[in-house]
């Protein structure tokens, strides 16, 4: 083989390590694990030259941005690196959730970046179609108003969603049926609203959990444990090594159907006590002797307990959601062994109430909590289940950037 011909086989080669790199290289960006060339290159483990090759193509695609002039940190030796960032006015997701209070849809960024919202309506429809209908046509609007290019559309429902059909299993919050075709269902809306792009369905705490292990408080965790109650009921969803543990048909970690107060109240599951009907907005309303108000469950719990923390009837439902709570949490040590748990919605603002009592009660009752302590930390992503939602939509651009936007 000639000198030039080589070159071209090894430039031939280059070309097409980067390329097989791209989707690696841009869910580093993404996740913001990679924020300079040198970083990307390291963890990569191409050259310097291959990785700024990935890095242009990245940014002729409109994904990120590099910037070519980074000025040396204080106290550096050596020339600096190019800083990378996902692009400020690139591509979005249309996400959107739907709650037992309403609905919302948004556009997301790269990165989990919120560009746009649009909340809707109080009032939930029992007809799955036309809510879904009109949630879909908010998110278009919002895409008409940004003139933002669209990768596709996710959506976070209050349900176990069983694979591959894509049918909410249980929307009991909602009063839709049981085996609705949600998926079916949004992406005709999808379609008929004329936004382009794949359309997805996914259990708005799996949603969450997957957003804030990619961008919240989750970053590093290897095996993270998500338990959250948002407007009605309990979820809980676990990522394992950067993936949705979802169980066989997609119904694993329904978390709000562990009994935590035998003698406690009646579940829709047919059993009592369990953590759904026992630590949800509800709940704490009816332990505190509060009659829900007009402004939506979750809303009405958190500001009382911001606001009412030392009356001591809001103190008490407090400590008995929290020891229940905890009591749950320290059942799941025992079977997961996670490295860390995020907690969100109502229980969010529970273990910001009293933090210790809840670590306390979770070491105290787990085998693994005694022997080191599991860290309980809060979400940290506001609306972490639509941004949940829009990585769904993300993911085929991260898995081939190259393919999904040709």
């Amino acid at each position: 083989m000639n000198g030039k011909a080589a070159t071209r086989g090894e430039a031939r080669t280059r070309l097409e390590r980067g390329r097989t790199a791209l989707g690696p290289a841009l869910e580093l960006v993404h996740t913001g694990r990679a924020p300079t060339r040198a970083v990307l290159t390291a963890e990569l483990g191409v050259t310097r030259a291959t990785a700024g090759a990935v890095a242009a193509e990245l940014e002729a695609l409109g994904l990120i941005s590099v910037d070519a002039g980074p000025s040396a940190a204080a106290g550096s030796q050596g020339r600096p690196s190019h800083r990378l960032s996902v692009a400020g006015s690139g591509p979005v997701a249309l996400a959107a959730q739907v709650h037992a209070d309403g609905f919302r849809a948004a556009l997301v960024g790269l990165g989990g970046h919120i560009v746009a919202t649009a909340p809707g309506c109080e009032t939930i429809d029992a007809d799955p179609a036309q809510v879904l209908g009109t949630v879909v046509e908010e998110g278009a609007r919002l895409l008409r108003e940004t003139g933002r290019r669209c990768v596709g559309a996710g959506l976070a429902v209050p349900s176990a969603v069983a694979e591959p059909e894509g049918t909410a299993l249980n929307p009991l919050h909602l009063a839709w049926p049981a085996g609705a075709p949600v998926r079916e269902i949004f992406a005709d809306c999808v379609r008929r609203a004329g936004v382009v792009g794949p359309a997805f369905t996914g259990n708005d705490v799996n949603l969450a959990a997957l957003a804030e292990y990619r961008h919240g408080a989750g970053r590093g965790a290897r095996d993270l444990l998500c338990v959250a109650t948002g407007h009605r009921g309990v979820g809980g969803a676990l990522v394992l090594d950067g993936r949705l543990h979802t169980g066989s048909s997609g119904l694993a970690l329904e978390v709000g159907h562990l009994t935590v107060h035998p003698e406690g109240r009646p579940c829709h599951c047919g059993s009592r006590g369990c953590l759904d009907v026992e630590t949800d907005p509800l709940a704490f309303l009816t332990e505190a002797g509060v009659e829900p108000g007009p402004e939506g469950l979750l809303n009405q719990a958190r500001t009382l307990l911001a606001e009412h923390y030392a009356d001591p009837a809001v103190r008490v439902a407090a400590e008995a959601l929290i020891d229940r709570l905890g009591l749950g949490l320290a059942g799941l040590v025992n079977i997961l062994n996670p490295d860390r748990i995020v907690l969100g919605g109502l229980h969010r603002a529970l273990l910001e109430a009293d933090p210790e009592r809840l670590r306390a009660v979770v070491a105290d009752r787990s085998l693994w909590g005694r022997s080191g302590g599991v860290p309980i930390l809060a979400c940290t992503l506001d609306h972490n289940s639509l941004v949940g939602a829009a990585e769904l939509a993300w993911q085929p651009v991260l898995d081939d950037p190259l393919g999904a936007l040709a």
